[in-house]
Protein backbone atom coordinates (compact mmCIF):
# COMPACT_ATOMS: atom_id res chain seq x y z
CA UNK A 1 0.00 0.00 0.00
CA UNK A 2 2.65 2.62 0.76
CA UNK A 3 4.57 1.62 -1.86
CA UNK A 4 1.53 2.61 -4.00
CA UNK A 5 0.83 5.78 -2.52
CA UNK A 6 4.45 6.90 -3.28
CA UNK A 7 4.27 5.90 -7.05
CA UNK A 8 0.94 8.36 -7.14
CA UNK A 9 2.69 11.17 -5.33
CA UNK A 10 5.57 10.84 -7.77
CA UNK A 11 3.21 10.62 -10.49
CA UNK A 12 1.11 13.35 -9.58
CA UNK A 13 2.68 15.98 -11.49
CA UNK A 14 3.15 14.40 -14.64
CA UNK A 15 -0.62 13.38 -14.04
CA UNK A 16 -1.53 17.05 -13.65
CA UNK A 17 0.69 18.70 -16.05
CA UNK A 18 -1.08 16.24 -18.47
CA UNK A 19 -4.69 17.87 -17.44
CA UNK A 20 -6.42 20.61 -18.76
CA UNK A 21 -5.90 23.86 -16.00
CA UNK A 22 -8.05 26.88 -15.29
CA UNK A 23 -8.98 30.04 -13.65
CA UNK A 24 -11.94 31.14 -12.61
CA UNK A 25 -12.35 35.07 -11.06
CA UNK A 26 -15.58 35.45 -9.54
CA UNK A 27 -17.50 37.60 -6.59
CA UNK A 28 -19.53 36.25 -4.18
CA UNK A 29 -22.66 37.30 -2.17
CA UNK A 30 -24.94 36.34 0.33
CA UNK A 31 -26.28 36.11 3.83
CA UNK A 32 -24.09 35.70 7.17
CA UNK A 33 -24.65 34.46 10.82
CA UNK A 34 -22.75 33.15 13.90
CA UNK A 35 -23.20 30.21 16.32
CA UNK A 36 -22.28 30.88 20.04
CA UNK A 37 -23.07 31.81 23.33
CA UNK A 38 -25.34 34.77 22.37
CA UNK A 39 -26.70 32.55 19.22
CA UNK A 40 -27.66 28.66 20.22
CA UNK A 41 -29.19 27.89 17.08
CA UNK A 42 -27.05 26.74 13.86
CA UNK A 43 -30.01 28.32 11.88
CA UNK A 44 -31.99 30.67 13.79
CA UNK A 45 -35.44 32.40 12.87
CA UNK A 46 -33.60 35.58 12.48
CA UNK A 47 -30.78 38.08 13.08
CA UNK A 48 -29.34 36.99 9.59
CA UNK A 49 -26.59 39.77 7.97
CA UNK A 50 -25.19 40.32 4.51
CA UNK A 51 -21.45 39.47 3.12
CA UNK A 52 -20.04 39.30 0.13
CA UNK A 53 -16.69 39.18 -1.71
CA UNK A 54 -14.25 38.28 -4.24
CA UNK A 55 -13.22 34.74 -4.92
CA UNK A 56 -10.24 33.13 -7.26
CA UNK A 57 -9.38 29.75 -8.05
CA UNK A 58 -6.71 27.69 -10.10
CA UNK A 59 -7.84 24.36 -11.31
CA UNK A 60 -5.17 22.19 -11.74
CA UNK A 61 -6.87 19.59 -12.93
CA UNK A 62 -10.70 19.49 -13.58
CA UNK A 63 -11.67 18.17 -10.28
CA UNK A 64 -8.94 19.77 -8.12
CA UNK A 65 -7.88 23.35 -7.29
CA UNK A 66 -7.21 25.88 -5.04
CA UNK A 67 -8.92 29.02 -4.16
CA UNK A 68 -8.75 31.99 -2.35
CA UNK A 69 -11.30 34.88 -1.41
CA UNK A 70 -11.79 37.78 0.65
CA UNK A 71 -14.88 38.72 2.43
CA UNK A 72 -16.61 40.97 4.04
CA UNK A 73 -19.97 40.27 6.46
CA UNK A 74 -21.73 41.72 9.67
CA UNK A 75 -22.62 39.12 12.53
CA UNK A 76 -24.83 39.63 15.17
CA UNK A 77 -26.31 37.80 18.36
CA UNK A 78 -29.07 38.89 21.19
CA UNK A 79 -30.16 36.50 23.95
CA UNK A 80 -33.66 38.83 23.12
CA UNK A 81 -33.64 36.04 20.47
CA UNK A 82 -33.43 33.09 22.09
CA UNK A 83 -36.39 30.53 23.24
CA UNK A 84 -34.28 29.95 26.71
CA UNK A 85 -36.20 32.35 29.41
CA UNK A 86 -33.13 32.43 31.79
CA UNK A 87 -30.78 33.65 28.38
CA UNK A 88 -33.47 36.17 27.50
CA UNK A 89 -32.72 37.66 30.95
CA UNK A 90 -29.37 37.94 30.66
CA UNK A 91 -30.25 40.18 28.03
CA UNK A 92 -26.50 40.39 26.47
CA UNK A 93 -25.92 41.42 22.84
CA UNK A 94 -23.33 42.08 19.93
CA UNK A 95 -22.35 42.93 16.68
CA UNK A 96 -19.08 42.62 14.69
CA UNK A 97 -18.40 43.76 10.98
CA UNK A 98 -15.89 41.03 9.99
CA UNK A 99 -12.37 41.12 7.13
CA UNK A 100 -11.88 37.20 6.24
CA UNK A 101 -8.92 36.30 4.15
CA UNK A 102 -8.75 32.51 3.48
CA UNK A 103 -7.11 30.10 1.25
CA UNK A 104 -7.64 26.04 0.20
CA UNK A 105 -8.57 23.45 -1.98
CA UNK A 106 -11.71 22.49 -3.83
CA UNK A 107 -12.49 19.48 -5.00
CA UNK A 108 -15.32 18.88 -7.86
CA UNK A 109 -16.70 15.81 -7.51
CA UNK A 110 -17.30 15.49 -11.48
CA UNK A 111 -14.35 16.62 -13.66
CA UNK A 112 -15.68 20.18 -14.65
CA UNK A 113 -14.56 21.25 -18.06
CA UNK A 114 -16.49 24.35 -20.23
CA UNK A 115 -16.67 21.48 -22.78
CA UNK A 116 -18.18 18.68 -20.97
CA UNK A 117 -19.56 18.26 -17.51
CA UNK A 118 -21.81 21.30 -17.16
CA UNK A 119 -22.77 20.98 -13.33
CA UNK A 120 -21.12 19.08 -10.37
CA UNK A 121 -21.22 19.00 -6.89
CA UNK A 122 -18.03 20.23 -4.82
CA UNK A 123 -16.26 20.35 -1.24
CA UNK A 124 -13.75 22.66 -0.12
CA UNK A 125 -11.46 23.24 3.17
CA UNK A 126 -9.35 25.97 3.64
CA UNK A 127 -7.21 28.52 6.59
CA UNK A 128 -8.93 31.87 7.23
CA UNK A 129 -7.15 34.90 8.92
CA UNK A 130 -10.16 36.91 9.94
CA UNK A 131 -10.49 40.86 11.66
CA UNK A 132 -12.97 41.43 14.16
CA UNK A 133 -14.56 44.18 17.11
CA UNK A 134 -17.38 43.13 18.73
CA UNK A 135 -19.60 45.83 19.88
CA UNK A 136 -23.23 46.82 21.49
CA UNK A 137 -25.51 49.72 21.92
CA UNK A 138 -26.39 51.30 25.06
CA UNK A 139 -30.15 52.09 25.89
CA UNK A 140 -29.68 55.70 23.62
CA UNK A 141 -28.56 53.70 20.39
CA UNK A 142 -24.86 54.74 21.06
CA UNK A 143 -22.33 52.55 19.91
CA UNK A 144 -20.03 50.95 21.91
CA UNK A 145 -17.06 48.44 21.38
CA UNK A 146 -16.61 45.80 23.84
CA UNK A 147 -13.04 44.66 24.08
CA UNK A 148 -11.52 47.93 25.98
CA UNK A 149 -14.25 47.40 28.74
CA UNK A 150 -12.87 43.59 29.81
CA UNK A 151 -16.45 42.73 30.64
CA UNK A 152 -15.06 39.35 32.00
CA UNK A 153 -12.17 40.80 33.98
CA UNK A 154 -9.95 40.51 30.64
CA UNK A 155 -6.06 41.90 31.42
CA UNK A 156 -6.86 42.27 35.34
CA UNK A 157 -4.33 41.23 37.47
CA UNK A 158 -6.88 39.86 39.97
CA UNK A 159 -7.47 37.32 36.86
CA UNK A 160 -4.28 36.53 35.39
CA UNK A 161 -6.03 33.32 33.43
CA UNK A 162 -8.14 36.31 31.41
CA UNK A 163 -5.91 37.92 29.15
CA UNK A 164 -7.10 40.66 26.30
CA UNK A 165 -8.27 38.92 23.45
CA UNK A 166 -6.76 39.26 20.03
CA UNK A 167 -9.04 40.89 17.05
CA UNK A 168 -7.23 39.16 14.63
CA UNK A 169 -7.75 35.30 14.62
CA UNK A 170 -7.89 32.09 12.63
CA UNK A 171 -10.54 30.03 11.33
CA UNK A 172 -10.70 26.82 9.20
CA UNK A 173 -13.92 27.27 6.46
CA UNK A 174 -15.12 23.67 5.85
CA UNK A 175 -18.15 23.68 3.18
CA UNK A 176 -20.37 22.63 0.14
CA UNK A 177 -21.56 23.91 -3.34
CA UNK A 178 -22.64 23.28 -6.79
CA UNK A 179 -20.98 24.61 -9.82
CA UNK A 180 -23.14 25.40 -13.02
CA UNK A 181 -22.16 26.62 -16.48
CA UNK A 182 -23.91 29.28 -18.11
CA UNK A 183 -22.78 28.83 -21.93
CA UNK A 184 -18.93 28.69 -21.88
CA UNK A 185 -17.36 31.21 -20.14
CA UNK A 186 -20.12 32.19 -17.06
CA UNK A 187 -20.42 29.94 -13.82
CA UNK A 188 -23.07 30.15 -10.91
CA UNK A 189 -21.93 28.23 -7.40
CA UNK A 190 -24.60 28.24 -4.73
CA UNK A 191 -22.28 27.52 -1.81
CA UNK A 192 -22.41 27.34 2.17
CA UNK A 193 -19.42 27.35 4.21
CA UNK A 194 -19.17 26.95 8.14
CA UNK A 195 -16.17 28.49 9.57
CA UNK A 196 -14.69 26.93 13.18
CA UNK A 197 -12.59 29.63 14.89
CA UNK A 198 -10.03 29.53 17.26
CA UNK A 199 -11.34 32.30 19.68
CA UNK A 200 -14.23 32.15 22.20
CA UNK A 201 -14.67 35.55 22.35
CA UNK A 202 -16.26 36.86 18.84
CA UNK A 203 -19.21 37.35 20.85
CA UNK A 204 -17.44 39.18 23.73
CA UNK A 205 -18.74 35.99 25.93
CA UNK A 206 -17.36 33.36 27.28
CA UNK A 207 -16.65 32.68 30.86
CA UNK A 208 -18.10 33.69 34.64
CA UNK A 209 -19.50 36.96 35.80
CA UNK A 210 -16.00 38.71 37.66
CA UNK A 211 -16.22 40.59 40.95
CA UNK A 212 -18.75 44.03 40.09
CA UNK A 213 -16.52 46.16 42.69
CA UNK A 214 -13.33 44.64 41.58
CA UNK A 215 -14.22 45.53 37.68
CA UNK A 216 -15.61 49.13 38.67
CA UNK A 217 -12.32 50.16 40.78
CA UNK A 218 -10.41 48.77 37.36
CA UNK A 219 -12.45 49.22 34.33
CA UNK A 220 -15.24 51.53 35.16
CA UNK A 221 -18.80 52.07 35.51
CA UNK A 222 -19.07 51.47 31.83
CA UNK A 223 -17.77 47.76 32.39
CA UNK A 224 -19.97 47.35 35.10
CA UNK A 225 -23.07 48.07 33.23
CA UNK A 226 -22.24 45.90 29.62
CA UNK A 227 -21.08 42.96 31.85
CA UNK A 228 -24.16 42.72 33.40
CA UNK A 229 -27.27 43.92 31.74
CA UNK A 230 -30.33 41.71 33.49
CA UNK A 231 -30.68 45.29 35.36
CA UNK A 232 -32.05 46.66 32.17
CA UNK A 233 -35.32 44.59 32.40
CA UNK A 234 -38.30 44.87 34.42
CA UNK A 235 -38.90 42.89 37.10
CA UNK A 236 -34.85 42.39 38.07
CA UNK A 237 -34.54 42.15 42.03
CA UNK A 238 -31.63 44.48 42.12
CA UNK A 239 -28.91 41.75 43.36
CA UNK A 240 -25.65 41.24 41.11
CA UNK A 241 -24.47 37.81 40.36
CA UNK A 242 -21.67 36.73 42.04
CA UNK A 243 -18.16 36.37 40.95
CA UNK A 244 -17.86 32.69 39.56
CA UNK A 245 -21.36 32.21 38.23
CA UNK A 246 -21.68 31.11 34.96
CA UNK A 247 -21.72 34.10 32.20
CA UNK A 248 -20.94 31.78 29.04
CA UNK A 249 -20.16 28.72 27.89
CA UNK A 250 -16.23 28.34 27.05
CA UNK A 251 -16.26 24.30 26.39
CA UNK A 252 -16.12 25.41 22.51
CA UNK A 253 -15.14 28.12 20.79
CA UNK A 254 -17.80 30.10 18.25
CA UNK A 255 -18.73 29.52 14.59
CA UNK A 256 -19.58 31.70 12.09
CA UNK A 257 -20.70 31.01 8.48
CA UNK A 258 -21.60 32.08 5.56
CA UNK A 259 -24.16 31.21 2.51
CA UNK A 260 -25.06 32.80 -1.27
CA UNK A 261 -24.16 32.56 -4.99
CA UNK A 262 -20.80 33.45 -6.55
CA UNK A 263 -21.19 34.39 -10.26
CA UNK A 264 -17.66 33.43 -11.65
CA UNK A 265 -15.79 33.89 -15.46
CA UNK A 266 -13.72 30.54 -16.33
CA UNK A 267 -10.56 31.50 -18.08
CA UNK A 268 -8.52 29.14 -19.84
CA UNK A 269 -4.72 28.71 -18.39
CA UNK A 270 -2.02 29.96 -20.65
CA UNK A 271 -0.63 26.68 -20.45
CA UNK A 272 -2.79 24.67 -22.20
CA UNK A 273 -2.19 26.34 -25.06
CA UNK A 274 1.64 26.39 -24.70
CA UNK A 275 1.75 22.73 -24.37
CA UNK A 276 -0.90 22.39 -27.01
CA UNK A 277 2.07 24.21 -29.83
CA UNK A 278 4.59 21.76 -28.20
CA UNK A 279 2.49 18.64 -28.89
CA UNK A 280 1.90 19.88 -32.33
CA UNK A 281 4.23 17.79 -34.68
CA UNK A 282 6.42 20.20 -37.24
CA UNK A 283 5.77 20.41 -40.59
CA UNK A 284 8.10 18.15 -42.92
CA UNK A 285 10.12 20.08 -45.56
CA UNK A 286 10.68 18.33 -48.64
CA UNK A 287 13.43 19.38 -50.84
CA UNK A 288 13.54 19.08 -53.90
CA UNK A 289 16.34 17.35 -56.45
CA UNK A 290 17.32 18.81 -59.41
Amino acid sequence: MLKKLILVLLLFPVIVNAQKRHHEVGIFGGTSSYFGDLRQELFPAGGYRACGGLTYKYFVHPNVGFRFGVNYASLYGADSLSNSPALVRRNLDFQTNLLEVSGGVEVNLLPVEKDQYKVSPYVFAQMALFYFNPYTTNQDLEKLYLRPLGTEGQGLRQYPDRKLYSMVNVGFPLGVGMRFFVGKRVMLNPEIGFRYTLTDYLDDVSKSYVNMDTLWKYKGQQSVEFSFRTDELEGWDGNFPNEGFVRGDNRTNDWYWFAGLSVSIYFDSKGNSYRHKQSRCPRRVFSSRK
